[in-house]
């Protein structure tokens, strides 16, 4: 259930009736029977307005409520969504229109299952945020969720504000993986399909939790960037490393982190690049030779040459002692 379709499934009302046309004349002999109908829709509305009112105090039995909490009282949910960050100017604006229009729209929480008189948030921590840093209490439905409904609904909720970046969205669905949920759940959760959930894991999976803390959420950037970051990683996460930990890194905003990284990356790949190639007598490019000081690295294409590097790698002792003989007749 979306946020707007939790605030109306307690707010229900019958749209006011339409007022009546001015200078029509009314028939005399129709007016007992406009009275009597006029009676009628008034009796209807009536009994609407009970039936609603029933409803919602039915709701409110049943665990459902709309009440000001202490934002103290209030706890993180069970899985975090978000990545934080050192600067967030939508946030500054969130606090200046609560600050002078108040806050609009409730946040979603549960009972604390485990303490008297406290709540867990399922989405809002951005109000909820804004309500503590004003001194404030905070609006909020209160209501009974299952922790499966609890994250559903938090996953929900920011997917139709669209707040979450690719990265937090993968984050959140690895780490509701690891907490041990289902994946209908997280697929609920984020209202996706099993393969796309794969990637997201995927991605989360091959990035340390480190390096995606140190870049940030990185709002304008996609799949393909953060797929380019886990290659960057796993074919050098040393190096990847030492890019975040420079000083500079800090000063960048997070969508400027994650581009240094792939940018710093490249020119080291085509750097790489510039080594010796070995071919074929067939003109084949079948291996990249890269020097760097004492060491010497050979990098077999496995396309072009199948099982060749395990062939090699067999005779490693004997081509040495052939090197070894060669070399003491010079």
């Amino acid at each position: 259930m979306s946020r707007r379709d939790t605030v109306n499934s307690i707010f229900m009302r019958k749209a006011d009736m339409p007022a009546p046309s001015v200078g029509v004349e009314k028939n005399p002999d129709r007016v007992r029977a406009g009275a009597v109908s006029a009676m009628g829709a008034s009796l209807q509305e009536m009994t609407e307005a009970a039936r609603a009112a029933g409803r919602l105090q039915a709701q409110i039995s049943s665990g459902f409520s709309v009440l000001e909490i202490t934002p103290s009282d209030i706890s993180n949910s069970l899985i975090s969504d978000r990545i934080p960050v050192e600067r967030d100017a939508e946030f500054d604006a969130l606090v200046a229109s609560i600050a002078e229009h108040g806050q609009k729209v409730p946040i979603l929480v549960r009972p604390d299952p485990e303490k008297e008189g406290q709540y867990q948030i399922a989405y809002g921590r951005r109000r909820l945020r804004a309500a503590a840093k004003l001194g404030l209490k905070v609006k909020a439905i209160v209501q009974n969720l299952s922790d499966n409904e609890l994250v559903i609904a938090q996953g929900k909720e920011n997917l139709d504000r669209q707040d979450l970046s690719f990265i937090e969205k993968a984050l959140f669905a690895h780490r509701l993986e690891e907490a041990g949920y289902a994946r209908d759940v997280i697929i609920a959760a984020l209202s996706t399909d099993k393969a796309d959930l794969s990637r997201y894991i995927s991605v989360a999976r091959g990035v340390p939790q480190t390096v995606i803390m140190a870049i940030g959420p990185a709002p304008k950037a996609g799949r393909a960037r953060w797929l380019a970051l886990v290659d960057a990683v796993s074919s050098s996460p040393k190096k990847v490393e030492a890019i975040i930990e420079d000083d500079a890194f800090a000063d960048l905003d997070s969508d400027q982190r994650l581009q240094r990284v792939l940018s710093k990356m490249a020119a080291r790949d085509a750097k790489k690049a510039t080594g010796e190639t070995w071919k074929t007598r067939q003109g084949q490019k079948a291996a990249q030779i890269e020097r760097s000081g004492t060491k010497t690295r050979i990098t077999f294409d496995e396309r072009m040459v199948p099982e060749f590097a395990d062939y090699l790698t067999t005779r490693l002792d004997e081509l040495f002692e052939e090197f070894g003989a060669v070399r003491s007749q010079r």
